[in-house]
């Protein structure tokens, strides 16, 4: 599929990148973040159920299998709500607030595994052909 088109396999990782932040921005309420630092808290499942359902509409455009798109965007949901879940974990049990740097190293980590998910991703769909 993505052979010998470097542009949409660039699109696929932008429409990914574009899904995480309406994720994790937008649609992503107060009570989702709080929920996220109890592992099987409704809410913070919610959160990841919503990313799951982002991922699958981004690959169903890109018109990957259906087997690719069920796989790894379920696979992209139960890694994103264990990244969220580790990140939240070590914020709160070190008691860091958005005026301590750790917070923000924590916070930019949990994004750049988000996104390493995302280039994964790709790459597998790059092995598709």
């Amino acid at each position: 599929m993505f052979a010998g088109s470097p542009y949409l396999l660039l699109g696929l990782v932008l429409a990914l990148q574009v899904k995480h932040f309406i994720c994790d921005g937008p649609l992503q309420t107060r009570a989702m973040v709080e929920g996220k630092r109890v592992y099987g808290e409704p809410m913070g499942l919610l959160h990841a159920g919503i990313h799951l359902v982002g991922t699958l509409l981004v690959l169903v455009v890109f018109g990957l299998p259906l087997w690719f798109v069920a796989a790894f965007a379920g696979a992209e949901a139960i890694l994103h709500y264990h990244i969220d879940f580790t990140k939240e974990r070590i914020v709160k049990g070190a008691a860091w607030t958005f005026t301590d740097a750790y917070f923000w190293w924590a916070f930019t980590g949990d994004q750049v595994l988000h996104h390493m998910t995302y280039l994964a991703i790709a790459a597998a769909a790059i092995a598709l052909v």
